[in-house]
């Protein structure tokens, strides 16, 4: 069994270019009467650009408006967090989830395993650093919130946050490939020694706007006796704002569990954000 580790908690921004809209503003033109004066004809003008400006829309001119920021207000990013009956089962809540560290997570992603260049040794690297330190979509740029549960050596950390959309939308784009770029690679140093990490897709609820689910298994030694780290990973996108869930441990991953923490979960959030307070889940209901 790993002994967590305290380290300070590095903060990672994902750089994202955002797009710069170009408002294109047309006056109207009047027709032509042969008896006004010059005079005339060029107030007319004016007049008739400024009502153009004046008539166009605020959503289109301000950028703001344009990269749709989250409306979650730190009361709702803690209103929408899941509670034990939302996954039911023996999970009991724990105080401070941020202390929560596995130090089989703790390397360097072994180069010499990829064929195809630095750019999917960065990517691995990325997600078990990500792991770690619980930065899955980076670092929140809003409100946010996070709770915790733990049953035996299962460890449940869920997380509610509102981020740059661009950025959201760049993380949620780089779990969706890490099956393919991050199938199976070795993980060196740390404490550990030699580990072998496999990243699988799977298959989450139809919430959201976006979502995407992984399994990641490490295999090592702890002690010298082979251990394997189990992960579900689930990551749930409404526009600007998005939950985290990372469900697993020594005693494997449940399954069941992070679909329920997913599809609970992002209702709460979508009551939040219609301006509403959830109810308490009633016990005995997934």
């Amino acid at each position: 069994m790993t002994t967590p580790r305290p380290l300070v908690r590095p903060a990672r921004v994902l750089a994202a270019a955002l797009a710069a809209g170009t408002l294109f503003a047309t006056a109207a033109c009047s027709g032509s009467d042969s008896s006004a004066s010059p005079e005339s004809d060029a107030s007319s003008t004016v007049a008739e650009r400024g009502l153009a400006a004046q008539t166009t829309s605020p959503a289109a001119s301000s950028p703001a408006a344009s990269e749709s920021p989250s409306d979650l207000s730190e009361e709702g990013a803690r209103n929408a967090l899941i509670t034990p009956a939302d996954i039911e089962d023996d999970w009991t809540q724990v105080r401070d989830p941020r202390e929560w560290r596995d130090t089989l997570l703790v390397g360097s992603v072994d180069v010499a395993a990829f064929v195809d260049g630095q750019s999917d040794v960065q990517d691995c690297q990325r997600l078990v650093d990500a792991l770690f330190d619980e930065t899955l979509l980076g670092k929140p740029t809003g409100a946010s919130a996070v709770t915790g549960f733990q049953e035996g050596d299962s460890r449940l950390l869920y997380q509610v946050a509102a981020y740059d959309k661009a950025e959201l939308d760049d993380s949620m784009q780089w779990l969706s490939e890490l099956p393919d770029t991050c199938d199976q690679f070795t993980l060196t140093g740390g404490d550990a020694g030699e580990r072998t990490v496999q990243v699988i897709e799977t298959s989450l609820p139809q919430v959201g706007d976006n979502r995407q689910g992984l399994t990641v298994t490490v295999k090592g030694e702890s002690d010298g006796d082979p251990v394997t780290l189990s992960l579900d990973v689930a990551a749930v996108q409404m526009g600007a704002d998005a939950i985290t869930v990372t469900n697993g441990g020594l005693d494997g991953a449940d399954h069941d569990t992070t679909s329920a923490a997913v599809e609970q979960g992002s209702q709460r959030l979508q009551e939040v954000l219609a301006g509403r307070t959830p109810s308490p889940t009633p016990s005995g209901i997934n």
